[in-house]
């Protein structure tokens, strides 16, 4: 059996909780996972792609998952389409996960870690029915919240499987 992490910045959520502080839980629980699946590692081993078909790295993922927050917490969320892009280009496949290298980790850090405190800021004060619009759609930020927990977990998956890849780091 795979232990967990163990780290004081990620916390699970109590098991019964309201609703609010769960979903707010459960989203920073998988933001630290995928934190820590990254620490640790040079630049290289964070830039990794150990899987032959897949563009993922680790690096890679968390510029991806910069992209989801500012797309879901202000696009969504905020009704703010025109919103731009950190590094993603609608004409370029994945264009967010590669090239990756002169990509910046200490900067590309900074850049999801602010996301996600806009994230936060976005939602602060808001009902969990409060609506934003994608694509002419009401999105309720409950639903942005369920939605961003399975985004994370996913990619935690492979974040799990990347780094076991990289150097042999297993733990979920």
């Amino acid at each position: 059996m795979v232990a967990d992490l163990q780290d004081s910045r990620r916390v699970e959520p109590p098991f019964v909780l309201d609703d609010r502080p769960m979903l707010e839980g459960w989203l920073e629980f998988h933001r630290v996972t995928l934190l820590l699946k990254c620490e640790g590692l040079d630049d290289a081993s964070r830039k990794a792609r150990p899987v032959p078909t897949s563009m993922l790295s680790l690096h890679g993922l968390v510029r991806h998952m910069a992209e989801v927050e500012r797309n879901w917490f202000t696009r969504v969320l905020l009704s703010a389409p025109a919103t731009p892009y950190i590094w993603f280009d609608p004409g370029v496949e994945d264009s967010e996960l590669i090239p990756l290298d002169d990509a910046d980790w200490e900067a590309d850090l900074a850049a999801w870690r602010a996301e996600c405190e806009q994230s936060r800021v976005n939602a602060a004060g808001k009902d969990l029915n409060y609506a934003g619009t994608r694509r002419d759609q009401p999105v309720s930020l409950r639903w942005i919240y369920t939605h961003m927990i399975e985004e994370y977990a996913r990619h935690n998956g492979h974040a799990d499987l990347i780094r076991e890849l990289v150097d042999g780091t297993v733990g979920w």
